[in-house]
């Protein structure tokens, strides 16, 4: 009686994500802001042009930013969720009211732009993108020219902030990560790949650095640049994702899988497969209870970091509290909850 209730309960905590639809082209790009009083969101880029912004923990949709006339590439909030950016094909960053949805500034590139970052007050902007440049745009003053850093012999994919904005962490398709000092705007040290960096996640709590390249995730001091660890995935890794407890770390790459290890050990615990496409972005809400991914599939899907809790969307229902008409409907092949 035991090992049926255990087997049954083991078979009730199969991981069910939840789908978000409504992109019509390839997710490249997501972010969640930080937990404000109501509640954390989350955003998208899409190769649409049409950026989306939803409810963290249940997906649910909120709206659209309209205005991009080219794929968007790079998209985030600020911490409390007023402010979104993005970063486009169209050679523009946009800065946007997120509560209304306005778009509030349009700033011109000279070729298409990548990637965009707030610093934790809001006031400046890091952008960068095809033209091997970094700008730092001040918000408050967006008709001053921006302040241009030069140094990557190829296009920048992702660029961030670390050290409490003191310092701009960048990586670029001359397989190299850069860090910058911010005051004097002189290159501090660099990284140097045998093949191209595919994703860059900071953690400012701690200061790690999280880059996948190839099918290795590897951890870095953000400040020394010191290696801490790597670990080999299974197929080539687009991106990954550090737990705010660092006890886990999530990857998804090439074979449409979500995989999750265990920091410390660096073993595989769990690998789930939903998506259709390859994974190109993966990231923990700010809360650590779920994860979010989004696909060349055109969809987001929602994971639970702990499986069969009561979260968001997602109910524990236990065994004894079935019906034995429900039982076989419910432990059949979960199906897929649409966000």
């Amino acid at each position: 009686q035991t090992l049926k209730v255990f087997s049954l309960l083991t078979m009730a905590m199969r991981q069910t994500p939840l789908t978000c639809s409504g992109h019509t082209r390839p997710v490249v790009d997501l972010a969640f802001s930080g937990i404000t009083p109501y509640g954390y969101f989350l955003i998208s880029a899409c190769k649409d042009g049409k950026p989306m912004l939803r409810q963290g923990d249940t997906g649910d949709w909120i709206g659209t930013f309209l205005g991009h006339k080219g794929a968007v590439w790079g998209a985030t909030l600020n911490t409390d969720a007023t402010k979104a950016a993005t970063a486009a094909a169209d050679f523009t960053a946009k800065v946007w009211d997120a509560v209304s949805g306005d778009e509030v500034l349009s700033l011109a590139h000279k070729h298409i732009v990548k990637t965009v970052t707030f610093t934790q007050d809001s006031n400046c902007l890091l952008t960068g993108g095809n033209d091997k440049l970094l700008r730092i745009y001040d918000l408050g003053s967006p008709d001053t020219a921006p302040q241009e850093i030069a140094g990557h012999t190829s296009a920048i994919k992702k660029a961030l902030w670390c050290n409490n904005d003191t310092q701009i962490l960048s990586a670029a398709d001359d397989k190299t990560i850069r860090l910058w000092d911010r005051a004097s705007m002189e290159q501090v040290k660099t990284l140097t790949f045998d093949t191209a960096v595919s994703s860059m996640e900071y953690v400012a709590d701690g200061e790690i650095l999280v880059i996948t390249y190839g099918k290795t995730i590897a951890f870095y001091n953000a400040l020394s640049l010191e290696l801490i660890k790597t670990v080999e995935a299974p197929a080539p890794i687009n991106s990954a994702s550090l737990h705010p407890d660092k006890d886990f770390f999530v990857a998804g790459g090439e074979d449409f899988k979500l995989y999750k290890f265990d920091y410390g050990t660096k073993e595989e615990l769990e690998s789930y497969k939903g998506h259709f496409g390859p994974v190109h972005c993966v990231r923990f809400s700010p809360d650590g209870e779920l994860y979010a991914s989004g696909s060349e599939d055109g969809t987001l899907r929602l994971w639970q970091t702990a499986v069969g809790k009561t979260y968001g969307l997602w109910k524990c229902v236990l065994p004894e509290d079935l019906g034995a008409e429900n039982q076989e409907q419910i432990f059949a092949a979960p199906p897929e909850i649409k966000a």
